[in-house]
């Protein structure tokens, strides 16, 4: 018996297939994960940077093309700052709740909370409104939205009465 046991061979192990299906899937999903390593990836491009902006001197009649139209960037007047609001253009620009402002001094409407023609200076030759008559909680709103135009738009001018010393100095570098 003991002959026989050691006559008794285990029987010899099969070679497995390396193409089986499930080892072509693995092997097809290792090259996919190496190729999207190791690709080349194409160029950053950097989006256009806008036109730079140089701090200039505004009369109000210069003020009044810069409201939207022609392609042209929306600017608006507050105590005497221009600001570009061109990013807001949905709201100052042609169409939007405050295009009346769009181009001009807005300072008194949005003291008084109006929106109206009525608020801006019919006369932009004249002189500037000087906010003389407004009370303490005119100002204060006034305030308020002078400091909400500082965080969130650029100064890019200063808006001053047409023949000041300041708007002949403006006048005298254009020429």
């Amino acid at each position: 018996m003991a002959d026989s046991e050691a006559s008794i061979q285990p029987p010899a192990a099969e070679a497995l297939p390396v193409f089986t299906p499930i080892n072509l899937v693995l092997l097809s999903l290792l090259a996919f994960l190496i190729y999207t390593r190791i690709r080349p990836k194409p160029p950053v491009v950097l989006p256009k940077a806008p036109p730079p902006t140089v701090f200039r001197i505004f009369t109000p009649p210069e003020l009044l093309p810069y409201n939207g139209t022609n392609n042209m960037p929306v600017y608006l007047g507050v105590r005497g700052k221009i600001f570009d609001v061109t990013s807001g253009r949905n709201f100052y620009g042609p169409g939007g709740p405050y295009e009346n402002f769009a181009g001009r001094d807005a300072s008194r409407g949005l003291a008084c909370g109006s929106f109206d023609e009525e608020m801006l200076t019919k006369d932009l030759e004249g002189p500037l409104d000087t906010l003389e008559d407004l009370g303490p909680e005119e100002m204060e709103a006034l305030q308020g939205w002078e400091e909400r135009f500082n965080d969130k738009y650029l100064v890019i001018g200063e808006l001053v009465q047409i023949g000041s010393e300041k708007a002949e100095k403006a006048q005298g570098a254009k020429a």
